[in-house]
């Protein structure tokens, strides 16, 4: 039996062996940068989710700071070269353009902003602008973003919450109000639990098996596609008015931005999911700096009182207020730049490519990866401390190498929204409480930035 096993073993080991040795043999061409496949199929997308920047650090240490890899079902060339890096991302055009796994795609959508380019992005981009733009926040949604806002942080005084779940349900909450105004009470538990596994599956090995991640995310998402197009009948069946971000879709025609269906569910979708991860997070993670730090804290509140001051009691604020909260903005763009919400950028090649000597064949990702400029000591001196009044320097949040919300014409059409609802949130919660850390935490950072067992605070009454 023991002989058995051992041969049994033996087997294992050299088909292992073999099947990484054609992975390689199979990707191995002239110029192309050095590196390692793993395993057909599935790639290293293991080791690159579980051990992200780490797994960056041994790969370039290896092979350089130019290597490729097999990620995410993709054969993708992984970029750690700051110089390269900036090239790819403003040079869209030139053989490159956005080139997210085929997982993001069909969950998100193939008309999404992530995933068009050239004319396309431009008419997809101008349509989400003038939904989430600066305009409509000044004249439309900032009421509504108060409003829900100061609703969901109401009640918290000698409560323990879990801050995670709460920016979570903070962050989906407004953005969908805002999308769906009228029937959120009765469709939002559903509506919420079909994107949960839409966002899980964006960044999944595309396996459309019962039971993976994959699956669940495109039966989710069809299922989505069945409330939005039964809201959008009910609606064009009813002479009701309708002020939210569905209704302006839906009523397109008359506009220079006119929609298919495809298009107006994936703009739903692009909103959603750029609002529910991005501003939960930094909204988590700002209270978890300022909380560290009181001297920030301390500032930030001053800020905010003086604010109130000016205010009545229950009056909201508005965006005049907003613009004046230059120190919030700073810690905003603190948090995203430290805790790192963006990690990196892909993109596809069109044709072949030839950077740094490399050649790069048509049909591959480059994987971006940004997130160690976040910690360039040149650009942030002592990088990993958290210091928002290097934020006051205006310059440097238009700096070239600052890549916090994408760059070029993939800035976030979505930044400014993000910001406003983080300070927002901020604005009430430290005017009304203080709070505490019930218990020490781990804090993951790759591939997304995450509390496994919850960030638990108690909240009292400032």
């Amino acid at each position: 039996m023991t002989v058995l096993v051992f041969l049994g073993l033996i087997l294992a080991f050299c088909i292992s062996f073999a099947l990484l040795k054609w992975s390689d043999l199979k990707y191995r061409r002239k110029r192309l940068p050095r590196g390692t496949m793993g395993w057909p199929l599935f790639g290293e997308t293991v080791d690159f989710l579980k051990y992200g920047p780490d797994f960056m650090k041994k790969q370039s240490a290896k092979y350089g700071s130019v290597f490729k890899s097999h990620i995410l079902g993709c054969p993708t060339v992984i970029s750690t070269d700051q110089e390269l890096n900036r090239y790819i991302l403003m040079n869209e055009g030139k053989g490159l353009v956005p080139g997210y796994p085929q997982s993001m795609l069909d969950v998100m959508g193939k008309t999404n902003i992530a995933a068009v380019h050239g004319s396309a992005h431009k008419f997809i981009r101008g349509s989400l602008l003038s939904l989430v733009g600066t305009a409509a926040i000044k004249d439309q949604l900032f009421p509504d973003i108060d409003k829900f806002i100061r609703i969901l942080t109401n009640n918290w005084d000698g409560k323990t919450i879990d801050i995670q779940e709460k920016a979570i349900e903070m962050a989906f909450y407004v953005a969908f109000r805002q999308i769906i105004e009228a029937e959120c009470d009765l469709i939002y538990k559903a509506f919420k639990e079909e994107f949960d596994k839409v966002a899980t599956a964006a960044l999944s090995l595309p396996i459309n098996i019962p039971g993976t991640n994959y699956y669940q995310g495109l039966q989710a998402r069809k299922n989505i596609h069945k409330i939005l197009r039964q809201i959008m009948e009910e609606r064009r069946a009813s002479r009701k008015t309708h002020n939210d971000m569905f209704a302006e879709l839906i009523g397109n025609e008359k506009s220079r931005y006119r929609l298919t269906e495809e298009q107006m569910f994936d703009q739903i979708f692009t909103i959603l999911y750029s609002g529910y991860e991005t501003v939960s997070i930094t909204t988590m993670m700002a209270v978890k700096y300022l909380h560290d730090h009181p001297k920030a804290l301390q500032e930030l509140r001053e800020e905010h009182l003086a604010i109130r001051e000016r205010k009545k009691p229950d009056e909201p604020i508005d965006w005049n207020d907003y613009k004046s909260m230059s120190f919030t903005r700073a810690v905003i763009l603190e948090t995203s730049r430290l805790a790192t919400i963006v990690n990196g950028l892909l993109r596809k090649t069109t044709q072949d490519v030839e950077l740094n000597g490399f050649l790069i064949p048509k049909g591959w990702r480059i994987y971006v990866f940004t997130r160690e400029l976040n910690y360039d000591p040149v650009l942030y001196p002592e990088p990993y401390t958290f210091n928002p009044w290097r934020w006051l320097d205006k310059s440097l949040e238009s700096h070239s190498y600052c890549f916090l919300f994408g760059a070029g014409g993939r800035l976030c059409p979505g930044k400014e929204l993000g910001m406003v609802k983080v300070a927002t949130f901020l604005h009430y919660f430290v005017t009304k409480y203080r709070w505490e850390e019930v218990e020490e935490v781990e804090i993951l950072k790759f591939p997304r930035v995450e509390v496994p067992n919850g960030l638990h605070i108690r909240v009292s009454k400032h």
